[in-house]
C-alpha cells in the first residue's frame, strides 16, 4: 500500500510541476507578444499577465517600468526633433532677408571701378555669400521635406523617363568635369506610384553627390524591379565616410561646397514614398542604390 501511495504522491508532484511549467511558458508567451505590440505602437497600455507567479509578475513590472521610461524618452525626442525643425526653418527663413540685401550691395559694387585688390576681395565675399545662400536654402528645404509627407501627390510615374530627365539636366555639368555617364535601362517601362517632384529631387541630389565625389566615371542602371543603381569611382572615400553619407550635416572634407543634406533629403523623400536609399563601398567604387518596390 505504501509504495502505491508514494507513487501517487510523486505523480501528483510531477503533474503539478508540469502544470506550473506550462503556465510559466504561457505567461512568457503573453509577455513576448504584448512587448512586441507595445514597442510597435504609440500607446499607454502596459503589460499584463494572467499568472499569479510572483517572479513572473515582478518581471512584468520591471518591463512596464522600462516601457514608461522608453515612452518618456520618445516623447522628449519627438518634441526636441520638432523644435529643431521649427528652429531650422525660422533661422533659414530669417537669413534670407539679409542675404538678399548683401547680394544687392554686391551688384552695386560690381558697377563701380574698383582697385584690383578690392575686386579680388569682392570676389571672395561673393563666393562666401553664395555658399551661405546654398546652405540656407538646403536647411530650409530639409526642414520642409521632413514635415511635408502628407503633401506628397502620388501618381503613376515612369522611372525610365524621370531618370532620363534628371540625367539630361546634369549632363553638361558631368561632361564639364570629364564624366561621360553610362545609363542602362530596360526596354519595358518601369511604373511606380510616386510624387514626380520628389522623385526628381532624389535623382538630382544623388547625381549632385556623384558630381562631387566621382573620380571621372558614372554608371546608372535601372532594373525592372524598380532598383536604380548609381555607381562611380571614389578613391578618396572610405567605408566609414560612406556609412555616414546619409547623416544630417555630414560632408566629406574634400567636398567644400557640400552642405551635408543632399543625401539625407533623398533618403527622407524616398522613405516617405515607400522606397529606400542606401550606399555601399567596395574600394574604389561607391554605389548608391534607390529602390521603389512595386505596390
Amino acid at each position: 500500500m505504501l509504495p502505491w501511495l508514494i507513487c501517487g504522491i510523486l505523480a501528483a508532484v510531477v503533474l503539478a510541476q508540469r502544470l506550473k511549467i506550462w503556465l510559466l511558458r504561457k505567461s512568457a508567451a503573453e509577455i513576448c507578444e504584448q512587448l512586441g505590440e507595445r514597442l510597435a505602437e504609440d500607446t499607454n497600455n502596459l503589460l499584463f499577465v494572467s499568472t499569479r507567479d510572483r517572479q513572473v509578475r515582478r518581471l512584468a513590472a520591471e518591463l512596464n517600468a522600462q516601457l514608461r521610461l522608453l515612452r518618456q524618452q520618445r516623447r522628449q525626442y519627438l518634441t526636441g526633433d520638432r523644435e529643431l525643425k521649427d528652429a531650422v526653418t525660422n533661422i533659414s527663413h530669417d537669413l534670407r532677408t539679409p542675404l538678399t540685401a548683401i547680394y544687392g550691395y554686391l551688384q552695386l559694387l560690381d558697377r563701380q571701378d574698383l582697385p584690383e585688390d578690392a575686386a579680388r576681395y569682392l570676389s571672395y565675399i561673393r563666393e562666401r555669400v553664395e555658399a551661405l545662400k546654398q546652405l540656407t536654402e538646403e536647411l530650409f528645404r530639409y526642414s520642409i521635406v521632413l514635415s511635408a509627407s502628407e503633401d506628397l501627390r502620388l501618381e503613376p510615374v515612369c522611372l525610365n523617363g524621370a531618370l532620363e530627365e534628371a540625367a539630361a539636366a546634369f549632363y553638361a555639368a558631368l561632361t564639364g568635369r570629364g564624366i561621360e555617364p553610362v545609363i542602362t535601362m530596360p526596354d519595358v517601362r518601369v511604373m511606380r506610384c510616386l510624387d514626380k517632384a520628389a522623385l526628381s529631387r532624389i535623382f538630382s541630389n544623388i547625381l549632385s553627390n556623384a558630381l562631387k565625389y566621382s573620380d571621372g566615371d558614372l554608371s546608372v542602371t535601372l532594373r525592372e524591379t524598380g532598383e536604380i543603381i548609381f555607381e562611380n569611382t571614389a578613391a578618396g572615400l572610405d567605408p566609414v565616410q560612406v556609412g555616414r553619407l546619409f547623416d544630417r550635416f555630414f560632408s566629406v572634407a574634400s567636398a567644400k561646397e557640400s552642405t551635408g543634406l543632399g543625401l539625407s533629403i533623398a533618403r527622407a523623400l524616398a522613405e516617405q514614398m515607400g522606397g529606400m536609399v542606401s550606399a555601399g563601398f567596395a574600394y574604389p567604387k561607391l554605389c548608391v542604390t534607390v529602390v521603389f518596390p512595386a505596390l
